[in-house]
């Protein structure tokens, strides 16, 4: 496979507070690759170490063939960035905000691109509004049309449906498939568990480190138990009951529902529900359901509060 990433080792620090941590990383060209993490978990620090806005504190990164240190400059001409706060000038309307990015990347020759961008992001209809009349979806669609003015082959999003009404995140996320299958290599940042399905490859990350990179299914398989479901009322009562009884145990409340982690030992599935039926807890579904990404970003985290006694906000 051909890369437009390889990182090795890269690291950032501010004042002595480590905020990506000997992160490594290959992504092929014309992937949508996803970095998925809560927030404060480095994901817009090494997106901006990438983009040569940063220079790391160590480690190496090419991206495009480019070394982000030695050639920071032109790595900017050749990619594409929608940051968290995209700036769009709210007093210039939708076609002149595209024009001024096309000044920056100095693209002489817009029009055209701009037709297709307008109609690509469905904005042509509101071209003559102004930036700060645009709904929160629609001015994301206008960043990334302003990102993609100069046809970059590679676009780092960080965050870009954060706050975004679901139905503009779905038409946001169909514009990014069709970018994709367009040629281009794709890199976004997500708090969003579910968005990373949507990914080819992903890299979950926390505090900093990099836990574990492939495809969805691929991470899904890193689970080492299984997630038993049980439908229980009093919910609450039970999450207390076998986190107070059953130390360790990796359980978490979805609604009505449990997920816990267990062993594929029935003996063990036969203890929970013994001490769950002797407190009175009434249990109206039990079974094994397949591990879902969520589930195996909180036994990751789990596994490491037990090593070092922290916890994830």
């Amino acid at each position: 496979m051909e890369w437009s990433i390889q990182a090795k080792d890269l690291s950032k620090s501010f004042g002595g507070v480590s905020a990506v941590h000997r992160a490594t990383l290959e992504v092929g060209l014309g992937e949508m690759f996803g970095i998925i993490g809560p927030d404060g978990a480095g994901k817009t620090t090494f997106i901006r170490m990438l983009c040569g806005i940063l220079s790391p504190t160590s480690g190496t990164a090419s991206v495009l063939g480019l070394d982000i240190n030695r050639d920071a400059d032109l790595v900017k001409t050749q990619i594409g960035y929608l940051s968290q706060k995209f700036s769009l000038y709210g007093d210039l309307t939708v076609d002149e905000n595209i024009e001024f990015f096309a000044g920056i990347n100095k693209v002489v020759d817009f029009k055209k691109r701009r037709e297709e961008l307008l109609e690509f992001t469905r904005l042509a209809p509101f071209r003559d509004r102004l930036a700060e009349k645009l709904s929160g979806g629609m001015k994301q669609k206008l960043g990334l049309a302003c990102t993609l003015i100069h046809t970059p082959r590679m676009v780092f999003l960080d965050e870009p449906t954060t706050g975004v009404d679901p139905v503009s995140r779905r038409d946001f996320w169909t514009i990014l498939h069709r970018i994709v299958r367009e040629g281009t290599t794709l890199v976004m940042s997500t708090p969003y568990l579910d968005e990373a399905e949507r990914c080819s490859r992903i890299a979950l990350i926390h505090k900093g480190e990099l836990m574990v990179t492939g495809t969805p299914d691929e991470v899904k398989k890193t689970m080492k138990h299984q997630v038993l479901e049980v439908v229980c009322s009093p919910v609450r009562s039970a999450l207390l009951l076998l986190k107070e009884q059953i130390p360790g145990i990796e359980v978490q409340s979805f609604g009505d529902r449990l997920h816990i982690a267990v062993t594929r030992e029935s003996s063990q599935m036969n203890t929970l529900r013994s001490r769950l039926e002797q407190a009175g807890i009434e249990i109206k579904q039990w079974r094994v359901i397949p591990s879902s990404l969520e589930n195996v970003f909180i036994s990751l985290l789990s596994s490491r509060v037990d090593e070092s006694a922290s916890g994830f906000v």
